[in-house]
């Protein structure tokens, strides 16, 4: 197995243990994870017409993470949070083009949370890799209902592939190796398959991770959910992106609901965050921030991350101390009562914060990068320009501190004074600027050889899709029968 090390000496003296917090419980816990929605396409974060009452009803009843960050795009975040590492050291630098696969032999927290007793499941939008071998049921998983690629339907040019023909409504989902057709939304699919799983799990603790594909475009939502923001919002998409909101949080909400009825409630965290900053909403409320997904500023990482587990979050508390997704994996581990000391991961543990907020929360460096550099032999703007990773390595670039992100060479702004990034004081602060820019190149220096995939070929027949084919031609595409929950 290869050895993947921490990103700097010392790394490993920043990993705060947590386990005596959380000792001996075991809770369930049920992970969403919602794609392209962003801090401020919640009601509870100020928005002005946006309607999400269960997860605001959810936000009040957590202890809730303020300044927590995600990667710009999709596949680097489910890597950061898979692997407790920057997902530049795990060969994600791209949400297509063999680029979005988490190199093998990295351990995960699925891995890790079934060795400490859990069954795994999944349910929704994987996007680490297409081959048998990256699957989640490779990785970690028990359980896996998935689409394929970065999106249902998504064939295009230098993506891995969906099924052929896929669609947000009945869509063909890959069912622990077998494909079958759907009835119904996709985002009420996976919630419910989702339900009818936790339903059955008696023995063991479970941890369920719920990674919706909505709201990512394209922006499809049931009429119903439309009309609700036809008076707030211009045009089909804009309309379908806020509608696929609500229509989560109703999902939400039934699954809340039922918690309840099962007496299930008390004993399992849930967690709720977003991937990246908003496809969308940013143009029409964004908190304050600047930029969106695919950002390196404020915008295009800083995301909701909500803990509700009775007895052990405060309802309605705020914790600001800096926090990035490469901290999910020792936090899940610690609260499963997980040994994670010989990993070396480069994140650290919220958990024990979650039970005391006065602990010593050391100030720390966190690296961004836009990714997303072509690659040589990729078809059309995929592959236009310079390959080589050294020609991006100064473009699309953010480090981040408490008080200060430096955005690129040339921006820096002090987040406490300046929040919403208006003010460049690169010129009053030389000397910070000049600090984060050398950690930078630190990170860039460890990362570039763990770039595992930048090298990868291009593969004529997509796995995905190859066995959909497959499957189809000799067995047939049963369907799915909906649970009765």
């Amino acid at each position: 197995m290869k050895s993947y090390p921490t990103l700097l000496a010392g790394a490993l003296s920043l990993v705060v243990s947590a386990i005596g917090a959380f000792a001996g419980d075991k809770p369930n816990i049920i992970f969403i994870m919602t794609d392209d929605q962003g801090y401020g396409d919640l009601s509870c974060h100020g928005h002005p017409f946006i309607k999400t009452p269960n997860l605001d009803k959810l936000h009040a009843e957590s202890t809730r993470f303020t300044n927590y960050h995600a990667s710009p795009t999709c596949a680097p975040t489910r890597a950061g949070l898979m692997s407790g590492r920057n997902p530049f050291e795990v060969g994600v630098t791209h949400t297509i083009l063999e680029r979005e696969r988490m190199a093998l032999g990295v351990p995960t927290v699925a891995e890790v949370l079934r060795k400490a007793g859990y069954t795994t499941g999944i349910f929704g939008k994987w996007h680490l890799g297409e081959e048998d071998q990256y699957q989640p049921g490779s990785r970690g998983f028990d359980e896996v209902f998935i689409h394929g690629a970065g999106g249902i339907g998504q064939n295009f040019a230098g993506s891995q592939g969906d099924v052929p023909g896929n669609g947000y409504f009945d869509p063909t989902i890959r069912h622990n190796g077998k494909f079958v057709k759907t009835k119904g939304f996709c985002t009420d699919v996976f919630f419910q398959e989702a339900l009818r799983w936790m339903k059955n799990q008696k023995d063991k603790p479970f941890f369920a991770y719920i990674p919706t594909n909505a709201p990512h475009g394209p922006f499809i939502a049931p009429d119903e959910y439309k009309e609700m923001y036809a008076k707030h919002a211009s045009g089909d998409a804009n309309q379908a992106f806020f509608g696929m909101i609500s229509n989560i949080d109703d999902n939400v909400g039934l699954l809340m609901k039922k918690l309840d009825e099962w007496d299930l409630a008390d004993n399992t965290l849930l967690i709720f965050t977003t991937d990246n900053g908003s496809a969308k909403g940013s143009k029409i409320f964004n908190a304050g921030m600047k930029g969106g997904k695919g950002s390196v500023n404020e915008g295009g990482s800083r995301v909701p991350l909500f803990f509700r587990l009775p007895g052990k979050t405060t309802p309605g508390k705020d914790l600001g101390q800096l926090a990035r997704h490469i901290d999910m994996f020792p936090t899940l581990a610690d609260i499963a009562g997980a040994d994670i000391s010989d990993l070396g991961l480069e994140g650290r543990s919220l958990a024990k914060l979650l039970a005391d907020d006065s602990m010593d929360w050391p100030d720390r460096t966190l690296f961004f990068h836009g990714g997303r550099w072509p690659k040589t032999g990729a078809p059309g703007n995929f592959g236009k320009g310079n390959p080589d990773p050294e020609n991006y390595k100064y473009r699309k670039f953010a480090v981040r501190t408490e008080r200060w992100r430096l955005v690129g060479k040339d921006a820096l702004y002090d987040l406490k004074a300046d929040p919403g990034e208006s003010n460049n004081v690169i010129d009053e602060h030389p000397e910070v600027a000049a600090k984060l820019l050398k950690s930078y190149e630190g990170f860039w220096s460890h990362a570039r050889p763990l770039m595992v995939n930048e090298d990868a070929p291009l593969d004529v027949e997509k796995p995905f899709k190859a066995n959909y084919l497959k499957q189809k031609e000799t067995e047939g595409i049963p369907t799915w029968d909906p649970p009765s929950l």
